[in-house]
């Protein structure tokens, strides 16, 4: 009575498809310095968390009696398993098998993985290589027939960025649809030297005239420069903790809140060195990222996209234990003023936040839009508005620290003037429509013309207008609600994101977060 003998045939199948595409295929994996879908998965979840589901899914080939000679797995796994104790589903391309092309794989297991992630509010971790499930010029001789493109389960995987955190890592070669299922994520990386991604390889390109390599063609250097994928990872180690990272900050679904963790540092400590960290001459620039290290619980910054749009900083960080989604100018980098870049980056990034529930706290330097005829060419006006639009459309909480400049239309998106103003200044804050300096030849260009010493005007000019430039004489207006000492910006950081925790609100967001 007992069915032993087909749970022994379930255990061949099952060993048959961890042979994946053969021993020489797995050690040319291997010689590429990559490793095998199947390491991935271990490597990146908790050991022995993994539970695959179609583990015997495949195309098998019989003899006369009907008995299984040999079965050539799909070259798409997905399964559950846990990242530091919390459920998540796995979905990884097997390059093994056919290099991830779709004659070897069963479309119903992706459109399952987005499915299960989605029904069952977990996130979902893509370990993409090769084209993804994409086509293959092979399949159209051995279908004997071609087909009108369509996209299977795309929709369900637009609709996970309103539901759950969704993460694409590259970790070797990824063209067509395997690109295009890179990018619909939430956060996305490429590993350096070893990850490539393209609409179409160098062999398609170069049939139209250009001959690169994969490297020139679609490195992880240029893909971060322009924003197509978030970051690069050094390795694949790298790129599974930063999974890791990134999945913690955030909750399992929008149908939960991020969690607080418990974290030894006091939310009054103060940094003595903040008193002097921006320079007093108003030309010097500063480094804004030691002062976000120095404002957040320790070792809790995790810095998303910093190669893309760099006058502005985006992160996850910490304020006593409190995920929080920091929004940074980088005066380090063309002064801090809005490019289309960085405008598009700050969209995107509000838009994650306000996706998962993260209070935001904007840390502002901004000179205003860069200026001239590229910032025309690139359109910096229009994605300056979509800017202003997100930041304007965000319902979730928000505090502002103006740290020094905040000039013009870019400079009054350091938040959204029509609701409560959390807001604080530092003594450096200098602010208007736009810069003294630069506003003074063009406000009293009659009288410097007429002038008999014009320079000896502008600089008595000048020292006129700098009486009245001071943050306090804002404050005796009440048009910034609070000056601070510097060293104080943690405590009162720390004391918003406490009074923000109970405010988040579980559910989906009015839109959902578009790639």
């Amino acid at each position: 009575m007992s069915w032993q003998k087909e749970v022994d045939e379930l255990r061949r199948r099952q060993a048959m498809a961890r042979e994946m595409g053969g021993e020489a295929k797995i050690r040319r994996q291997h010689d590429a310095g990559r490793l095998t879908v199947r390491e991935r998965i271990d490597r990146l979840l908790d050991a022995g968390s993994f539970r695959e589901i179609g583990s015997i899914a495949g195309f098998g080939e019989y003899d006369e009696q009907g008995q299984l000679l040999r079965l050539s797995p799909t070259n798409i796994i997905y399964g559950r398993g846990r990242i530091e104790g919390r459920p998540v589903v796995v979905n990884g391309d097997d390059f093994t098998v056919r290099g991830g092309a779709a004659d070897a794989s069963i479309h119903e297991k992706q459109i399952a993985a987005e499915q299960l992630a989605h029904e069952y509010r977990l996130p979902l971790v893509k370990l993409i290589e090769g084209t993804g499930g994409g086509g293959s010029v092979r399949t159209v001789e051995t279908a004997g027939y071609t087909y009108l493109p369509h996209l299977i389960g795309w929709d369900q995987a637009v609709a996970n960025l309103a539901t759950v955190p969704v993460v694409g890592l590259g970790l070797g070669p990824v063209a067509g649809l395997g690109a295009a299922r890179l990018v619909n994520s939430h956060y996305s990386l490429l590993v350096k030297g070893q990850a490539q991604m393209f609409v179409a390889g160098p062999p398609v390109v170069a049939a139209a005239g250009e001959k690169l390599t994969k490297e020139e063609l679609g490195g992880s250097g240029i893909h971060t420069r322009i924003g197509a994928v978030d970051d690069e990872a050094a390795s694949e180690e790298d790129a599974f903790a930063m999974c890791r990272a990134f999945l913690s900050y955030l909750p399992p679904s929008v149908h939960e809140l991020p969690a607080r963790r418990t974290i030894d540092d006091d939310p009054d400590r103060r940094e003595e060195w903040l008193i002097e960290a921006v320079p007093r001459d108003r030309r010097r620039v500063y480094k804004m990222r030691p002062i976000l290290d120095a404002l957040a619980d320790r070792n809790s910054v995790f810095e998303i996209g910093r190669q893309y749009g760099r006058s502005v900083i985006t992160a996850f960080s910490r304020f006593d234990g409190w995920p929080v989604a920091v929004i940074a100018s980088n005066p380090f980098e063309i002064g801090g003023l809005w490019t289309a870049a960085a405008a598009e980056k700050i969209v995107r990034f509000v838009d994650l936040a306000e996706t998962f529930h993260l209070p935001i706290i904007h840390l502002v330097d901004n000179p205003g839009f860069v200026v001239g005829s590229r910032a025309e060419q690139d359109g910096t006006i229009r994605a300056g508005a979509r800017a202003l639009a997100a930041i304007y459309q965000a319902r979730g909480p928000w505090c502002t620290v103006i740290i020094r400049k905040a000039f013009g239309v870019a400079g009054a998106g350091h938040g959204n003037h029509a609701r409560y103003r959390y807001r604080y200044a530092w003594p450096s804050a200098d602010w208007g429509s736009l810069p003294i300096e630069g506003g003074i030849q063009a406000a009293y260009k009659a009288d410097l013309e007429a002038a008999a010493d014009p320079k000896a005007m502008l600089d008595e000019i000048l020292g006129r207008l700098n009486q009245v430039r001071s943050p306090f004489r804002t404050a005796e207006k009440y048009l910034v609600e609070e000056i601070i000492d510097p060293r104080e910006t943690r405590s009162v950081l720390c004391e918003f994101a406490n009074l923000a925790a109970p405010l988040r609100q579980v559910g989906p967001v009015g839109f959902g977060l578009r790639p």
